[in-house]
């Protein structure tokens, strides 16, 4: 079986960040990033997540990530761009995203092969995951922080989950602002309670499918430099599907929860009970240990592990495909023998891993295998 490959050929940017033009021409190689603090690594690998559904890796609003912000950005028609020329199993695609002016404001847009796109769109011609410093302690953070890290990780295999995750917070917003202004209206709050219903459940059986792919992935491979970890989802409906029951019956039992908890969720200001409320579980399989007990070390491999393992599970689902993986300053704090593992892995993946780094020594692993790229200090 032939695997394909999925690689970034070209990244242009214009007034992204601190960036007011960058052009860069790639081959399918490991590109590493290097330069002093300051200089626009993090920015680019930012500029490449602009191209995914979401708001990149920082977060950012809109007019943002305009270089000199959005006051700088007022008299410019289009405050930011990002170009990216993607090579996918020997297709040329062109990714495009910004911001655009227009009489009411501004728009972010989105492109492929100059034609306008969704955000779906854009997810399936490059699937992408990323790390940031900023995740190192992913497993002692909030419950929310894991729960946004594994739905973009299943946004990977399915980009539809992004917009089913948008309409039941649409939905979840609409009856709680009924709820808050006691509305006796209750055939507006069942509507709005079933249409929340059959998008959590949407929500819940994507990121079960998801959990255990990957659990299967990392299972099938050999003890190695990261960690095995060992995942479970902790969520009621999540649990009802791993239980085999139908998804009818759990939709149903979901719409009659909420029907029960109106008074209480009126009374708290909030949903207390439904998909945005569950948590990843995530134990250091050799120790079986919570990763959230393991020293900082031990959470930043099984970080990378699970980053690792996610890329080869893209690979692997014929429903999927490749992923580009980026890893901002992934390799700084790992002894070299666990850095040149890390480059050994990245090798092995057929999508494009970007990495940065201060110094170019970090990455002397790699040798003439990657592509080794200097930033300078745009300052």
């Amino acid at each position: 079986m032939t695997v394909s490959r999925l690689w970034c050929a070209r990244l242009t940017l214009t007034d992204f960040r601190s960036h007011a033009a960058f052009d860069l021409a790639l081959d399918e190689r490991p590109v590493c990033l290097h330069g002093p603090n300051g200089a626009g690594k993090t920015n680019i690998l930012e500029a490449l997540t602009m191209l995914a559904p979401g708001r990149g890796l920082r977060g950012a609003a809109l007019m943002d990530v305009a270089r000199g912000g959005a006051e700088a950005a007022a008299d410019r028609v289009r405050p930011w761009t990002v170009s990216a020329h993607i090579m996918s199993n020997g297709d040329d695609l062109v990714l495009g995203a910004g911001a655009e002016r227009t009489d009411i404001g501004v728009k972010r847009i989105a492109r492929l092969d100059g034609r306008p796109a969704t955000a779906g769109d854009l997810a399936r011609a490059a699937r992408m995951t990323w790390l940031t410093p900023a995740m190192d302690r992913l497993f002692a953070g909030s419950a929310g922080d894991r729960r946004r890290f594994f739905d973009r990780l299943v946004l990977g295999r399915a980009p539809e989950h992004g917009q089913a995750a948008a309409a039941y917070e649409r939905a979840m917003r609409d009856r709680q602002r009924l709820l808050n202004e006691h509305s006796r209206d209750g055939a507006w709050l069942g509507a709005l309670e079933r249409e929340m219903a059959a998008h959590a459940c949407a929500i819940a059986a994507a990121r079960l499918e998801t959990l255990e792919r990957l659990q299967e992935t990392i299972d099938s491979r050999p003890d190695g430099a990261f960690p095995k970890a060992r995942m479970a989802l902790e969520g009621a409906l999540e649990a009802a599907f791993a239980e085999g029951r139908a998804s009818a019956d759990i939709e149903d039992e979901f719409i009659a929860a909420l029907a029960r908890g109106r008074g209480r969720d009126a009374a708290a200001g909030r949903t207390l009970e439904g998909p945005h409320r569950s948590d990843l579980l995530v134990r250091h399989a050799p120790k079986d240990m919570p990763a959230e007990h393991c020293s900082t070390g031990e959470q930043k491999a099984l970080l990378l592990g699970l980053i690792l393992a996610h890329g080869r599970a893209l690979a692997e689902d014929p429903g999927a495909g490749p992923a580009l993986l980026l890893l901002d300053e992934a390799a700084a704090h790992l002894d070299p023998v666990r850095r040149a593992a890390l480059f050994d892995e990245l090798l092995a993946l057929p999508g494009q891993a970007w990495l940065t780094g201060t110094e170019p020594a970090l990455f002397e692993a790699f040798g003439d295998r990657a592509q080794m790229i200097a930033v300078g200090d745009p300052g």
